[in-house]
């Protein structure tokens, strides 16, 4: 029940209701839950402050954990950021002294030190850098897009006869795989020269196979080839195999797809032990990268195009 309030008049000599103030009523009520918040945020405080949750112990030792240790942290990381810099500058000696220039520059923002180190990094360097990596890599999409479409092209006519599509060495991975055709960097000359094929890099005596079916055309040796074993295909097809170190084979043999034709070798202008592989059509020449994908999955073709494509530094 509501509790009804009377008062005395003195003007009318009587007893009246007395009514209400809404603006008084509100004011309570606001002081009443200023009092109520205020006693909470305290009553918070004094708990935070003298009682503790098991995780705020747990982080509390861990804190204390990791102050005692980066005292003892400071020069191990110095040690090892010296022994990466000493194993840079002979990473850098050994690379001049092999190719007699000077080793590509490392990227200073590559690697994931770009993401933690992104506060610290003006923002004009990371545009810069992302936009020549954008630039980069659209070139070299467009690069292996053409590629695919030259395979497209060749699988897609029903005339032509199937050239050789699989890979001369076996077991080899994306990694060996290295300068295809167009201009590269001569190991020797030290300048940018066209080359006329693809570097496959394998250890010395790892066997040679035929690619397809065909006739061996001629067994010669060169000066800048070394040992080659040239095999006519049918189509018009030629492929030649270079820098062998035995030869297996003879002029006018009939071999078969997978055959053992030679061993890989260094003989010829050859830097390393590796075998230079060429392919033609008509006399034409075409780029064996693009007549790969026969024996391998598409992953590791995508990586085989994505090195032959990158790798500016020739073999022979």
């Amino acid at each position: 029940m509501n509790r009804k309030v009377f008062e005395y008049d003195s003007v009318s000599l009587g007893l009246g209701k007395v009514k209400r103030k809404v603006g008084k009523t509100l004011l309570w009520v606001l002081v009443y839950v200023m009092v109520t918040v205020t006693m909470t945020v305290l009553a918070y405080g004094v708990f935070s402050i003298f009682f503790r949750t098991d995780v705020e112990k747990q982080l509390s030792r861990e804190i204390k954990m990791y102050e005692q240790l980066f005292p003892s942290l400071v020069p191990e990381e110095r040690n090892v950021g010296e022994a990466i810099a000493a194993l840079q500058y002979k990473d850098n000696r050994i690379y001049e002294q092999v190719f007699h220039s000077e080793a590509p520059a490392a990227d200073p923002m590559s690697g994931l030190d770009i993401f933690f180190a992104s506060d610290t990094i003006p923002q004009i360097e990371l545009y810069s850098y992302t936009l020549n990596k954008s630039d980069s890599l659209l070139s070299v999409s467009s690069k292996v897009e053409e590629a695919f479409m030259k395979i497209f092209d060749v699988l897609s006519d029903s005339l032509s006869v199937i050239p050789p599509m699989t890979i001369p060495v076996s077991d080899v991975t994306y990694s060996q795989v290295g300068a295809s055709v167009g201009k590269k960097m001569d190991p020797f000359y030290k300048a940018y020269v066209f080359h006329e094929g693809l570097d496959i890099l394998v250890p010395r005596g790892s066997d040679v196979h035929a690619t397809g079916d065909g006739t061996v055309l001629s067994v010669k040796n060169s000066k800048k080839f070394g040992r080659t074993v040239e095999i006519e295909h049918e189509g018009g097809y030629r492929t030649s195999y270079s820098h062998l170190e035995t030869v297996s084979v003879k002029a006018g043999q009939r071999v078969g797809r997978g055959d053992v034709i030679a061993t890989v070798g260094m003989s010829g202008k050859s830097f390393a032990p590796h075998l230079h592989y060429e392919l033609t059509h008509d006399g034409r020449l075409l780029d064996p990268v693009h007549y790969l994908f026969a024996s391998v999955t598409p992953a590791d073709y995508a990586n085989m195009l994505y090195m032959a494509v990158n790798t500016m530094q020739s073999m022979d």
